[in-house]
């Protein structure tokens, strides 16, 4: 199977100043591919940009989990990826490099546009799933389209396949931020199979205390089955992350967002991925800045689980 490098494959920098990944058990690596969005392009260019961000964040150590990834964090640069043989061969070697890194290590996936998650939970599921996984997918988008703009596959129908292949369970699929138009059969895809939704309309004017039902309704329902966290940027409003290709007024905050990763830290999460960072059109690197927080905040959650069970365990 061809691989391929490319210039927007750049391992030039890397997520915190970490050293190339060796051994360490958590790892951060590049899905730079962008081939199935139906908007506007770019998302390849998202894990550099993410990854320096990242750098502005000094020393690492968290102000809720009082830790920091670094010494447990290595970056494994880039995926080489064909990138002109198709949605299918692209997803092939994704499932493939990601299986080699989710062996080893607790990995977080910088994308890319969000049809890569597909080959990310392909892998997760082979690793992880005596059953299916849980899923909990932070979005604009439902993506539960059968199909796009009479594409088979795309970033908009990873969800419904996912489902379909038994990759996740729809019982355990928790989907937050939704807002974007399309027809309710779609739209509500995942709660009519089961799973649960929270809109951006139902969580407006909500933060702090009052997320509080939706995190008891989260971690009621997911309990400790594997959990995959799939993070589309373009879950928060436009003024938060202009950089994304299908920016949707409306959405989330930043504060909202960190909460809930920072509250849901508990859950049983295998392995995160963080997509649809587009820097040609962001601001300011608000985007960018965003998504290196939010990747950051969860391994920080995660390093402070790990370091709490060795303690324990002492």
């Amino acid at each position: 199977m061809s691989q391929g490098q490319f210039a927007y494959a750049s391992n030039s920098n890397r997520f915190l100043a970490a050293p190339v990944s060796h051994d360490q058990p958590f790892v951060v690596a590049g899905v730079p591919f962008d081939g199935a969005v139906t908007n506007r392009p770019g998302a390849r260019f998202g894990p550099q940009e993410i990854r320096r961000a990242s750098l502005m964040l000094c020393d690492g150590i968290h102000p809720h989990f009082n830790v920091s990834p670094l010494g447990l964090l290595g970056d494994a640069g880039d995926m080489l990826l064909p990138n002109a043989s198709g949605l299918a061969a692209v997803r092939a070697q994704i499932q493939v490099q990601a299986a080699q890194l989710m062996a080893q290590q607790h990995c977080v996936f910088l994308g890319g546009d969000h049809s890569v998650t597909l080959a990310l939970l392909r892998a997760a599921k082979a690793r992880f799933g005596g059953e299916p996984l849980a899923l909990v997918h932070f979005d604009a988008h439902c993506d539960t389209w059968p199909s796009h703009f009479d594409e088979a596959s795309g970033h908009g129908t990873w969800t419904w396949e996912a489902l379909r292949e038994g990759l996740v369970s729809a019982e355990h699929s928790v989907q937050i931020g939704l807002r974007s138009s399309g027809e309710r059969a779609v739209r509500e895809y995942v709660q009519d199979q089961g799973g649960q939704i929270f809109t951006a309309r139902q969580l407006r004017g909500k933060d702090g205390a009052g997320l509080q039902p939706v995190l008891d309704a989260i971690t009621q329902r997911l309990g400790q089955r594997p959990c995959y966290l799939t993070l589309d940027i373009d879950c928060l409003d436009p003024a938060f992350a202009p950089g994304t290709g299908t920016p949707e007024p409306g959405g989330l905050s930043s504060s909202q967002v960190l909460t809930l990763l920072e509250e849901l830290s508990g859950l049983n999460f295998v392995a995160m991925d963080c997509v649809e960072v587009a820097p040609a059109y962001d601001h300011a690197e608000l985007t960018s800045n965003a998504a290196a927080t939010f990747v950051w905040t969860y391994l920080c959650g995660q390093v402070a689980k790990r370091l709490a069970a060795l303690g324990a365990g002492a």
